[in-house]
């Protein structure tokens, strides 16, 4: 029934900046997350394991018997629910415990173990959802009124019964659990492929020095100074995609072909349809997304023009998109007084959230600091049988601030939501899930545009220069290359569904289409940027990406009337919310209607603000 595939004293703390990465021994116990909350040693994780095994198997005896009256329905789902709440602690200790250090095989092992015993437990439910649905709207009605603790069900038996038309009998149900693994075959081989297989050229960085080209290294090679180590990387990166272009493409078209056969399988009458339909969303909403980006598009045009003027360029060429047009101010913010910053900025959500805030710094929920083997990245996850963790590679940058704040987002929204919510419906969807951490960053990026204003003025301008350019290019990722997956994805899927294939070729055209509409006049379309679709890992959970637009356009609607007094406590009843509701009803009654062009035409507004003082300042 549920997927789990979801201040201290400064000191002097050795970091990657130091130039020597500890391991993690050497690391202070104040700066690691502590997990022993969750079970107080690898045996205690052993011992509750072997003890769910046989629980999560008996839920498959329920089978048959959970429609006959109030009181079996009631106790088939307390006895799903305290599974479930085991088995999410199980999952997340197993998989926060291997990000300690990569290379620890038993940690990788306790992954995979409680992965299985994940997919079987969704197989041993799998009866429930027909079985429920064969009874009648006014069965439900009576076994509620029968039995008070049941009414605490009633938003979810209405997503239940909404869902009626799309669930299948219990053995075609079976039948789809088990072809759970055969659906998510083209995302694994992409990934296999991608990072494994596929091997990427050597280029010599701006010392000089051989560099072996991986994905990870792109980011930060497409932001050298030195244009002939951005256009090496370019290519380097493009042309290998290039070069598996057809395999790729295979994989991407039966990826969506499996979608094409879920949402037929559910019957519904498309694929986006079956996406959207989880959170009641209309179609409008996402085509509101597409259609705010290409009605705006000119803004990025303008954006395009001040980045090409500001680099003095000839010719603008996407290897130019992600070189900084002001450096990151190069000073040291420790870990102390980077948790400050963040606390500042956050205070228009009120005491409440501060002091929970806080108690999430000293209670250890944060690790901190790389070490050797520790997976890169930065997250916020957890369970609601835990507290929320967050993981952070902290390196004193501005950039790690605004990680801090953003996934501190993350885990105060959990934290809020569990405690207020039961069980069924303490998880927020998708949907919500950038909102709260997202607000939080936009929160900061204010604060710290105040705080600009009261320095010398050669850091003023420097400051307000890097910020601005930092949301500039937030937006620019964020809003419109999100919305512009988005446009690609619906257009993939209406064209396999109308019966046309998805050649590499025809992928190309249509992404250099794209590619040329968003990004304007001042953009050189250089051919290798036409196999970027290939690159995308996102396009294997189809419809996702439209997600990242919502979020950030609710999040920029709460920052602006939490920066105006008007919404504290109707932000943190949103935090509270959960899942209690349908996502867009939940925004709607905190103030923000995606429903409405209005939010979305706020943030380009705000871009277009921003802009302007940007373009103001590099041209003083």
């Amino acid at each position: 029934m549920r997927n789990f595939f979801r201040l201290l004293p400064a000191v002097n703390q050795v970091s990657a900046s130091a130039g020597k990465v500890p391991e993690r021994a050497e690391v202070e116990e104040r700066y690691k997350w502590n997990l022993e909350d969750i079970y107080p040693s690898l045996d205690a994780w052993e011992k509750a394991f072997t003890a769910l095994i046989p629980r999560v198997d008996a839920l498959a005896s329920f089978a048959g018997k959970t429609a006959v009256s109030a009181k079996a329905l009631l106790a088939f789902l307390r006895e799903e629910e305290d599974v479930s709440k085991e088995l999410g602690r199980l999952y997340v200790y197993a998989n926060m415990k291997s990000h300690e250090d990569l290379r620890v095989t038993r940690h990788q092992e306790l992954t995979e173990r409680v992965e299985n015993l994940s997919m079987r437990h969704s197989s041993a439910v799998s009866f429930f959802q027909p079985e429920v649905l064969a009874l009648s709207e006014g069965q439900i009605e009576r076994y509620m009124a029968e039995n008070d603790s049941l009414a605490l069900y009633r938003f979810y038996f209405f997503e239940l019964l909404r869902d009626k038309e799309h669930i299948l009998s219990r053995r075609e149900e079976e039948l789809l659990a088990q072809t759970q693994e055969i659906g998510s075959v083209a995302r694994n081989a992409f990934t296999m492929l991608t990072d494994a297989d596929m091997k990427f050229p050597t280029i010599q960085d701006e010392n000089g020095q051989d560099t072996q080209l991986t994905e990870e290294r792109y980011y930060k090679l497409s932001r050298s100074k030195d244009r002939n180590v951005r256009k090496a990387a370019f290519d380097g990166i493009h042309n290998t995609y290039d070069a598996y272009k057809n395999a790729i493409g295979a994989l991407y078209a039966g990826s969506v072909k499996g979608d094409l056969f879920y949402a037929q399988a559910r019957r519904y009458s498309n694929s986006l349809e079956r996406a959207l339909f989880p959170d009641n969303v209309p179609l409008s909403v996402y085509n509101n997304v597409v259609d705010t980006a290409n009605v705006h598009a000119p803004l990025l045009h303008e954006y395009m023009a001040l980045r090409k003027r500001v680099l003095g360029l000839d010719e603008l060429r996407f290897y130019d998109l992600n070189v900084p047009l002001s450096e990151e101010p190069l000073t040291h913010i420790p870990y102390e007084e980077a948790l400050e910053k963040v606390a500042e900025a956050l205070a228009p959500l009120g005491q409440d959230y501060s002091i929970v805030l806080r108690r999430g710094f000293v209670e250890r929920w944060i690790d901190v600091y790389e070490n050797q083997g520790k997976r890169k990245g930065a997250y916020s996850w957890g369970s609601y049988g835990t507290r929320p963790y967050v993981l952070l590679n902290y390196n004193g940058t501005l950039r790690d601030v605004f990680t801090i704040a953003h996934e501190m987002g993350h885990s105060l929204h959990s934290w809020y939501s569990r405690e207020a919510q039961p069980q069924v419906y303490a998880d927020y969807t998708i949907l919500l899930a950038e909102v709260a951490s997202t607000t939080n960053e936009a929160l900061l990026l204010e604060h710290l545009l105040r705080e600009s204003e009261s320095k010398p003025e050669t850091q003023r301008l420097a400051q307000r220069k890097w910020l601005l350019t930092y949301y500039l290019d937030m937006v620019r990722t964020t809003f419109f290359r999100q919305a512009m997956f988005a446009e690609f994805e619906r257009e993939t899927h209406r064209r396999a569904e109308a019966g046309e294939p998805l050649a590499p070729e025809r992928l190309q055209n249509l992404w250099g289409e794209l590619c040329a509409k968003y990004h304007g006049p001042s953009m050189i379309l250089d051919d290798p940027i036409r196999v970027e679709w290939a690159r995308i890992p996102h396009f294997y959970s189809a419809f996702y990406v439209y997600k990242y637009v919502t979020g950030f356009t609710a999040a920029g609607a709460f920052a602006r009337a939490l920066l105006s007094g008007e919404c504290g406590e109707r932000y943190l009843d949103f935090l509270k919310s959960g899942a209690s509701g349908f996502s867009l009803d939940i925004l709607e009654k905190a103030g923000v209607s995606l429903k409405s062009p209005e939010p979305f035409e706020h943030t380009m507004a705000t871009f277009k603000e921003k802009l302007t003082e940007a373009k103001a300042l590099f041209d003083a």
